[in-house]
């Protein structure tokens, strides 16, 4: 059986800069940027490194996502549900159902994987 391993190199020099797609800024003016440093041979999964400043989403998830947090402070409330404090060296996921706020109260960067398939 063999098996494919990658290292995710340090992000490149040009960050993809336009905020995600079901994402509206609700206070402040945060600002993200991100790198897709991987995908998968079948197109299936995407992943890659994740920055944000200080500011509130509202986000309407389509795709499941894993997160690994390694800087920062979120705390991510689903609409109608009780909110979730996130810290480094957090992992937690999001289902595709997912409608809520992402507060970033200190600037954040994660590792993130996203199943588009």
């Amino acid at each position: 059986m063999s098996t494919t391993v990658f290292r995710f190199p340090a992000p490149g020099p040009e960050p993809i800069t336009t905020d995600l797609a079901g994402w509206v800024k609700v206070e402040g003016n945060p600002t993200m940027r991100y790198w897709v440093q991987h995908s998968s041979l079948d197109g299936s999964m995407i992943s890659g490194t994740w920055e944000a400043t200080p500011g509130t989403w509202h986000a309407s998830y389509e795709f499941y996502e894993f997160v690994h947090l390694i800087e920062g402070r979120i705390t991510i409330t689903p609409d109608g549900g009780a909110p979730i404090t996130l810290v480094p060296g957090d992992a937690f996921t999001v289902e595709p159902s997912f409608k809520g706020t992402w507060v970033i109260e200190e600037p954040v960067r994660k590792h993130f994987a996203i199943k588009l398939k």
